[in-house]
Order: structure tokens, then C-alpha cells, then sequence
């Protein structure tokens, strides 16, 4: 669930003044009425998101608290095409300027925070076509940004372009911090009693060597 609020000084909220100002539009028109975030995490390695904060290229800034959470099965580097959680609530109208969120590295046993500020790059991507391999003849859009979490805080971002490799978003400039660093994310956590290891994430891990992969 996300509430939406106009407001004239959203970065110093977030604390970032000053970010991305040099490639800020106006107003960037769309060729869909909505686009989607999924988070995607290797096997067996899992995070949660527990809070996210986006502003978008008109100034409009929405927090989600309901998250769709990731899931993923890449084992020892990403996948070419990656899978991903639902995007029930992940969703958004505008095309984004600057995404922060909280995030529970359980394999890490932390919170991190994480900041994405995106460019030009990301927009155009997003708003150009390509043929739709699904229904041949028409058009379709890089309308879902995948977002990949991984031990040691990595943070990896694509757009699914269906029929073809995940597009990676290299161009993204990416913050993360954890401990005394956080802001934000201080003490948002899904686990406030302390993180323990499934059997499952044991018998993965086990005879491996952290962080289990090239992320």
C-alpha cells in the first residue's frame, strides 16, 4: 500500500539534496499508465524489504510499507533472466528519479538501506518499445525493473524486456550503508529478536564459501 503526497523539498526529506538535479525533467509522458519493481534474491540467500520510499521524475514521493517480497533462484552469479516475486503492490505511475529502501539481509544477519538514483538512460529504456514476442505484430515496454539483493549489501538492477536477457541498469548509480549509517532504516526490521538460519539456507551453505557466488 503506498500513500502519495505532492511536496517541494522530498530530497532534503530523504536527505539527499541536490541528487540528480542536473538530469531532472519537467515531465516525462509515458507510453503505459503503470510500471512494476520485483525484487529477486539468489537461492537460498533471502532478504526481506521492509520499507521503500520513491520520488518520482515530477516531484511526487510514495512510500510502500505493504511489499511484494523477493524471491530467485540463481545460484553463484545472477541469472540471464531472473526470477522475481509478484508486484501485487510494487507499482508505480511515474517513471522514477530516486528509490530507498530498507532491507533485512538474513544470510548477512543486517539491515541495509539502500538508494537507487536513476538516469536518462533508465527513462529511455523504459519508454521505448520493442517488439512483443508474445503477440507478434504489436509493441511492448521494459515496464518491469527488477532489483536483485545479495550477501555483502550488492544491490543489481534490470528491465525485463520478455523473450530476451534481463537488461542490466549499469548506469544507476547505487548507495548502500548499513549500521550506524542508517537513517531511514534504523531499527526497520522484520527481526528485532535477532536473525536465524532455516534448515534449508544451513544445508545450502554448507561447504560453501561466503558470499556463495560473483554478485
Amino acid at each position: 500500500m503506498k500513500s502519495i503526497t505532492r511536496i517541494t523539498s522530498v530530497l532534503l526529506l530523504l536527505g539527499f539534496a541536490n541528487a540528480c538535479a542536473s538530469e531532472q525533467p519537467n515531465s516525462l509522458k509515458t507510453p503505459w499508465d503503470k510500471w512494476y519493481f520485483a525484487f529477486t534474491t539468489p537461492k537460498a540467500l533471502p532478504a526481506q524489504v521492509t520499507l521503500l520510499k520513491l520520488l518520482d521524475v515530477d516531484g511526487y514521493a510514495s512510500t510502500y510499507r505493504t511489499i511484494d517480497q523477493p524471491q530467485g533462484i540463481s545460484v553463484g552469479k545472477w541469472s540471464e533472466r531472473n526470477s522475481a516475486g509478484n508486484t501485487q503492490f510494487n507499482k508505480a505511475d511515474r517513471l522514477p528519479q530516486i528509490m530507498i529502501f530498507c532491507w533485512d539481509s538474513i544470510i548477512d544477519k543486517k539491515v541495509y538501506q539502500s538508494t537507487l538514483f536513476f538516469t536518462q538512460d533508465t527513462w529511455n529504456k523504459m519508454t521505448t518499445s520493442y517488439p512483443d514476442v508474445l503477440e507478434p505484430g504489436k509493441n511492448a515496454y521494459r515496464q518491469t525493473m527488477l532489483i536483485g539483493l545479495a550477501p555483502e549489501g550488492k544491490v543489481r538492477i534490470w528491465l525485463r524486456q520478455y523473450g530476451h536477457s534481463d537488461i542490466p541498469l549499469n548506469d544507476t548509480k547505487i548507495t548502500t550503508v548499513s549500521g550506524k549509517d542508517l537513517d531511514m532504516c534504523k531499527g526497520e526490521t522484520n527481526f528485532p529478536n535477532g536473525y536465524e538460519y532455516s534448515e534449508g539456507i544451513k544445508k545450502f551453505i554448507n561447504g560453501k564459501k561466503y558470499p556463495y557466488g560473483n554478485w
